[in-house]
């Protein structure tokens, strides 16, 4: 889990409100999810009524989101529901360009065409207004409009239809389980979220789209009697962009390693128990010896080294400035790419941009500001080739469209450039986890995420993970404790030497990932294989007394 992850989700037991998303929600009951809401013609009405009134009142462009937010969180501790909490969040933004600038109004429970109207005009008398302090006018990308068309994710089951004793009943027996096998401690979460949101644009799109996403987490606590001494462990599930048969896992879907590895789908019990044997087990692991290693990380750590150090600097915004919240500019010039043999990686490293993949967070088919998804290469064979950029930056890097990576987390907040999936391509010669460490002479194997920092160009950093198993000559030779690697952006990725075949992708992600002022949260997935990167600074984090 990433420090802002935590501090999101620390106030749950007491305050639901303090979760992201939740700000502008209604407590409501679950049976309210199974309300369809309003029909896709009513909104095409109301989003008229506001695009008529916009160009009246003389923007050159506009856009209207019309969305509803459902969100349901079940907490437990031990044998206990700590807490169940469902919301709902409805209402419309207006976007508009008026003499060359942007203006954003928005309005919650609309009723009528009226409040429409009223809607799209007090964005444009805001960017009127705004446009007196404008130092050039907006370029917008050029967009064609799609008609009336929809996307739904291609969910087998419908969290929301699933009653919440059956959820509470799963979570109290993960909890059960890892009590069983030797936990202390134990508490767990499953999030559930549907966004139901319509856009419609003076361009001619009518969009109508239902997204899904569940995250199902645990931490176990495992305590030495005598010593008081601690260790934990983490789920090592990756949120989806996908409904309840996440799950619900089919037993000839899975892989077995040093852990337990999902193919599209997760098994809490199973990690639970695995996971309770392993904090004990942490509890007498040796501590690591600071120095020079070879690491094995697997894809349920290095999401989070890929999330931090390519898709948060390679978004456009931060490279130009723009940007510097959550956290920092980018290490990524301009200039680098337009040199076009910036080394940011080894020619191992293939890392993409994807708003396709299925089952992913990101994945949708059209943006918030009317855009079909696409995929593209960031840095292709170790070499940076391109950004993450939206309408109105496409034309400072060259482009002719938008990446299609444009995303406000509620109907309120103003869509910008958020992150796109961005991922590791898998290697393309044959080959597995076990191969991979027959040949580390000194390495550690690195599984799930941990403790991160990173500095404000996005280039310095230190990673911690979940398990780590020391290699020597070729074999796992037991469980360390106290790891963490200290390298640099540049450095890291060149240091890659292999990566594993698409028989080992998997995804992980970020639920909660926080960008702007004022602050929004978006959920975005990074896929990888396990890869090898040779030499790595390794540190020893245990404190001295």
């Amino acid at each position: 889990m990433k420090r802002r992850d935590f501090v999101q989700l620390a106030g749950l037991g007491t305050g639901a409100f303090l979760l992201p998303g939740l700000a502008m929600g209604r407590i409501v009951s679950p049976e309210a999810f199974l309300n369809p809401g309003d029909d896709v013609a009513v909104k095409k009405k109301l989003a008229d009524a506001a695009l008529n009134a916009a160009k009246s009142k003389g923007a050159s462009y506009a856009d209207v989101r019309i969305g509803r937010y459902l969100n349901q969180f079940v907490i437990t501790r031990e044998d206990k529901v700590q807490n169940i909490v469902n919301t709902e969040s409805y209402g419309v933004g207006v976007r508009v360009i008026a003499n060359g600038c942007w203006g954003f109004a928005a309005v919650v429970d609309v009723k009528s065409e009226a409040q429409m109207a009223k809607a799209a005009e007090d964005a444009v008398a805001i960017a009127k207004a705004n446009a007196k302090l404008m130092k050039e006018p907006v370029q917008l990308a050029p967009q064609k409009g799609f008609g009336e068309v929809s996307w739904k994710a291609p969910i087998k089951k419908n969290a929301f239809e699933v009653p919440v004793k059956e959820k509470a009943d799963l979570l109290l027996s993960v909890n059960a389980a890892a009590m069983a096998n030797g936990a202390n401690y134990v508490n767990s979460i499953l999030f559930l979220v549907n966004e139901q949101k319509y856009f419609a644009s003076t361009d001619g799109s009518y969009i109508d789209q239902d997204v899904h996403r569940i995250w199902p987490i645990f931490n176990i606590t495992s305590i030495d009697p005598k010593s008081g001494k601690f260790e934990t462990r983490n789920a090592l599930s990756a949120p989806m962009g996908m409904g309840y048969d996440y799950l619900q896992v089919n037993p000839k879907d899975k892989v077995t390693g040093v852990t337990t590895r999902y193919n599209m789908g997760y098994d809490m019990l199973e990690d639970a128990t695995a996971g309770a044997k392993q904090a004990k087990e942490k509890l007498t692991a040796k501590s690591v010896e600071a120095g020079k290693y070879d690491l094995i990380l697997d894809p349920s750590h290095l999401w989070l080294t890929i999330h931090e150090s390519v898709g948060h600097p390679l978004e456009l915004d931060r490279v130009l400035g723009y940007e510097a919240n959550f956290a920092g500019t980018s290490f990524a010039t301009l200039d680098k790419w337009q040199s076009k043999n910036f080394q940011y990686g080894s020619k191992q490293v293939n890392l993409i941009a994807d708003k396709l993949q299925v089952g992913s967070l990101g994945a949708v088919g059209w943006d918030d500001e009317g855009v079909n998804t696409k995929k593209w290469d960031l840095v292709k064979d170790g070499v940076l080739v391109n950004y993450q950029a939206i309408r109105d930056q496409a034309h400072i890097i060259g482009e002719k469209e938008s990446h299609g990576c444009c995303y406000a987390d509620s109907w309120s907040s103003v869509q910008f450039q958020r992150m796109p999936n961005v991922s590791l391509a898998a290697g393309k010669t044959p080959l597995s986890v076990d191969d991979m460490i027959k040949d580390v002479k000194k390495g550690i194997y690195i599984i799930g995420d941990g403790s991160f920092s990173i500095d404000q160009q996005r280039y310095n950093f230190q990673f911690g993970g979940q398990l780590f198993y020391e290699i020597k000559d070729g074999k796992i030779a037991g469980m360390l404790k106290d790891v963490a690697y200290q390298s640099n952006t540049q450095e890291f990725w060149n240091s890659c030497v292999q990566v594993c075949d698409d028989k080992d992708y998997r995804l992980g992600g970020s639920f909660f990932d926080g960008k702007g002022q004022p602050s929004q949260s978006s959920a975005v997935s990074h896929g990888s294989s396990t890869a090898r990167f040779n030499g790595v600074n390794v540190i020893n984090t245990a404190r001295k007394i």
